[in-house]
This record gives structure tokens, C-alpha cells and sequence, in this order.
């Protein structure tokens, strides 16, 4: 199958994308390892991660005869998106739309998800060729504004990042998510270094994902 669309399955196979920060690139992998251990396949190393780059060639070297998907998160440029992708990223997330970074993942068919708030920043990532847009900040608005994004949008694919909650995913995903990305909700025992915490939450929300569905 294509590589971005076979990976674009995979991630809304997956319903959850782990959004990896962290103070080390020792505590990113064990923080990603945790999270694999919840069923989650798709992770996200931001580039405020000092070191990113090691962490996602250490993960892809791990799971490399696996079904598991390391990305590249908080890229805003392609400078950035072309150093994540030959080290080895299977998708590229930034906060923001850059149409330059959307030109260059389709050159080498990596998805590519920016964030975005407005219908007119979707529209125009859509029509870039960004298959799956991640709502951005999702505390800005609320599941409901999924909902009407997709009376005039439809065919849209969403991914709301920041503001999604075990509480809440289930909202988002019966409103017409085709995933969600999480962060400090899941991650945030691993500043006490309790990563089966960190397992136990992935397990959650990726049950909670799949009942919702």
C-alpha cells in the first residue's frame, strides 16, 4: 500500500497519539516505551525535547519490525521536517500551518499534521494536502465545535491536541475525531518517574476511544 495513506490508517487505527515532552531523551524513551506498553501505536517526539532527534532514531531502531509509529511534534519549519524524516519519523505535527513543510512531507509522502483553529486555516491545510488536521489548541473550543466544523466539512479529519481528557475523549471521538493527541494527561506521572501510571492512562484512553467509536 502507499506509505502516507498506509500510515494515515495506522495513526486513526491507533485512535490516540502519545505527545512526548520531556526534560531528557532518557525519560522521552521511557515515557514512549510506557506508552507502547498502553496499546498505543503512534508517538509524537516534540522538538522541545533536547535531543529529539536521538530519541526518535532510538525508538524507530526499537520497534523497528513493529507496527508501532514514531513522529516528530512541534516541527515549524522544513528545515526541521526534512532533519525529522531522514532520521527516520513516520509523521510530521506542528502547532501551526506551514506550506512549505506541507510541500516538502508530500515530496516524501509523510503525513503531515499541522494545528489549526479556523475553517479557513483547515481549508487551506486541506487543500495543501494535509490529510488529517490537528485542532489546535482543543482547549480553545470544545467537542461540540467539531460537530460544526463538519456540517459545511464533512469530509474533514480531525485530531484535537491539548484539552482532551479521559473524561472528555469520548465527546471528541462521538462528535467525528478520527483520533486524538495527548499529552500531559497521559504523560505526567513520568516527572515522579512512574511510568506504569503512564501505561495505565494509554490503556484508558485508548479504550475509551475504542468504545466510542
Amino acid at each position: 500500500m502507499m506509505k502516507k495513506i498506509s500510515i494515515i490508517n495506522r495513526i486513526v487505527e491507533s485512535g490516540v497519539v502519545a505527545v512526548v515532552r520531556a526534560s531528557s531523551v532518557e525519560e522521552a524513551i521511557n515515557i514512549a516505551n510506557a506508552c507502547v506498553d498502553g496499546r498505543i501505536k503512534a508517538i509524537e517526539i516534540t522538538f522541545t525535547v533536547d535531543g529529539a532527534i536521538d530519541v526518535i532514531k532510538a525508538l524507530k531502531n526499537k520497534f523497528k519490525n513493529s507496527d508501532v509509529l514514531i513522529g516528530a511534534g512541534t516541527v515549524l519549519d522544513s528545515i526541521t521536517a526534512r532533519l525529522a524524516i531522514i532520521n527516520g519519523a513516520d509523521f510530521i505535527v506542528g502547532p501551526n500551518f506551514n506550506l512549505d513543510e506541507a510541500k516538502l512531507c508530500n515530496r516524501y509522502q509523510i503525513p503531515y499534521m499541522p494545528g489549526c483553529v479556523t475553517i479557513s486555516e483547515m481549508i487551506e491545510a486541506m487543500e495543501s494536502g494535509c490529510d488529517i488536521i490537528k485542532v489546535f489548541p482543543g482547549s480553545l473550543v470544545t467537542p461540540s465545535y467539531i460537530k460544526a466544523i463538519k456540517g459545511p466539512l464533512p469530509q474533514i479529519n480531525l485530531m484535537p491536541t491539548g484539552g482532551v481528557n479521559i473524561d472528555n475523549v469520548g465527546e471528541w471521538i462521538k462528535n467525528g475525531c478520527v483520533c486524538v493527541g495527548i499529552g500531559g494527561e497521559l504523560t505526567s506521572p513520568s516527572k515522579n518517574k512512574d511510568f506504569a501510571e503512564v501505561t495505565k492512562r494509554a490503556l484508558e484512553f485508548v479504550q475509551k476511544v475504542k468504545e466510542n467509536r
